[in-house]
């Protein structure tokens, strides 16, 4: 009986949390085109994704999320969307600026007398 109880429990678990993390589907990688309706953006593995945008599409810059901005060519993304039709549209795109920052500059040396 314990046995059983323990098993009824574990399966309990199990398909909690795989409904936890919603219907939604991802999309990584490096935007490579943008305009008012769509993302193009280029996966890891090389393929491309056309998401489309809306008026309810949330944009979130990584250290500004209340910011205006959109994201440009060459940044990182990460897009929640939903799909319908075999087409993707995105709810809420988090992004990264891709230009590399500069390191910072090293301090002349002294010299010794």
């Amino acid at each position: 009986m314990l046995y059983r109880s323990l098993l009824a429990c574990a399966l309990c678990l199990i398909s909690s949390t795989a409904f936890a993390h919603g219907s939604g589907q991802h999309v990584l990688g490096t935007v490579t085109a943008i305009d008012a309706g769509h993302l193009t953006i280029k996966t890891p593995k090389g393929q491309t994704v056309n998401v489309q945008v809306n008026k309810q599409t949330r944009f979130r810059e990584k250290g500004n999320p209340k910011g205006a901005n959109l994201p440009s060519v060459g940044d990182r993304v990460i897009i929640e969307a939903t799909k319908a039709n075999k087409t993707l549209t995105a709810t809420e795109v988090h992004y990264a600026s891709g230009k590399r920052m500069p390191p910072p500059a090293q301090p002349a040396p002294t010299q010794a007398r």
